[in-house]
């Protein structure tokens, strides 16, 4: 039996999940069955789930291309016609079987299509497992701007297989450990504390679910997120933007790189607003700088960030929000910075970086 944590009416399955997948689909009947894939997980990682189950043939492969660059509408609608032309009804089955982009996707597309069918998440990504296959937040970008078109729908289940990590590069497990330290900073220094002495490489099943576990807790207690479950943001308003930016260049980010870029940032404005100690900052911009392809951002760049931020989803009559640290493991939400004061933090990485 694998380990399991219960989340907002589902179950979160851990380590020998894809056999609680088989039981899944045999306890619920569903007349279509889809796997939604890109062309990376339909390689890498499809195979070993069908390796796993061979008593599961009855279902039809929705593949799109990977990247974040590819949430949009326009790839949307490729997956509602492939789902009206694969004869999808409301008692249909979407099973995402990706990164964020698929279990972002996917979800949404489920949760829209016909007014909702069920979908369940199998994220590939360390990203998506310790982040974006929990706690119900479906959507595509808008125009770059993150996540701007989403729902709060959760899936039936999910299922985080740890064999599937051994598909990723080093710039994919970087990505994922980014957020995992994040969740020590807002929730858990003890945590913070012991990941600063790893890399990604030496990442566990242990350590997935001590991080789900984390950020599942906050979610039951705020779904919706009118309240705590804000604090997930840290990092995220500069993160976002810093991502939304580097997507309109040929070099993209992934969202965990863009997400340590914000942090450090985040950081600082969390020592000029909450007292954030210098001893903890410089603990935080010590361990964030040490992770892999951090990129300069040019003062050019600064006045599209800061537009991006005008924009994010947590901010409230004009004011650009924040979710900033009092100290490490402890997180203060619904703060409003200035401008001038971002601009300040976005200096301060650029100091570090150089």
């Amino acid at each position: 039996m694998s380990k399991t944590l219960n989340s907002t009416g589902y179950t979160i399955y851990f380590e020998n999940s894809l056999k609680e997948l088989g039981e899944f689909l045999q306890k619920n009947s569903y007349s279509k069955i889809f796997f939604l894939v890109d062309r990376n997980t339909a390689t890498h990682c499809l195979p070993l789930l069908q390796q796993e189950l061979p008593e599961l043939t009855a279902f039809d492969i929705i593949e799109i291309e990977p990247g974040e660059e590819n949430k949009n509408i326009d790839f949307c609608i490729g997956i509602w016609n492939m789902l009206l032309d694969f004869g999808a009804d409301r008692s249909s089955l979407l099973i995402n079987l990706g990164g964020g982009v698929v279990c972002d996707m996917g979800g949404f597309a489920a949760s829209t299509f016909k007014r909702g069918i069920d979908f369940i998440q199998i994220p590939t990504t360390l990203l998506a497992q310790v982040d974006a296959s929990v706690g119900g937040k479906t959507g595509i970008d808008l125009n770059h701007i993150k996540n701007c078109i989403g729902t709060f729908n959760q899936p039936k289940a999910v299922f985080i297989e740890p064999r599937f990590l051994t598909t990723l590069d080093e710039r994919q497990l970087y990505s994922g450990f980014a957020e995992m330290l994040k969740h020590g900073l807002i929730a858990d220094a003890a945590y913070f504390e012991e990941l600063t002495k790893l890399n990604p490489h030496q990442i566990d099943s242990a350590h997935i679910y001590r991080s789900v576990k984390l950020k599942n807790e906050i979610v039951r207690a705020d779904p919706r997120e009118q309240n705590l479950r804000k604090t997930l943001n840290f990092g995220h308003t500069i993160g976002h933007a810093v991502e939304s930016v580097f997507l309109e260049t040929d070099k993209p980010l992934l969202h965990g790189e863009a997400l340590a870029i914000g942090m450090i940032c985040e950081a600082y404005l969390s020592h000029r607003i909450n007292q954030l100690s210098t001893s903890e900052l410089e603990k935080i911009c010590f361990k964030l700088t040490s992770l892999k392809n951090l990129q300069s951002i040019s003062y050019n760049i600064y006045t599209k960030l800061i537009d991006y931020m005008k924009n994010d989803k947590k901010n409230q009559s004009g004011k650009i929000g924040f979710a900033l640290l009092n100290r490490i493991g402890s997180c203060q939400y619904d703060q409003y910075i200035e401008p001038k004061l971002i601009v300040e933090s976005l200096d301060f990485y650029q100091k570090r970086f150089a």
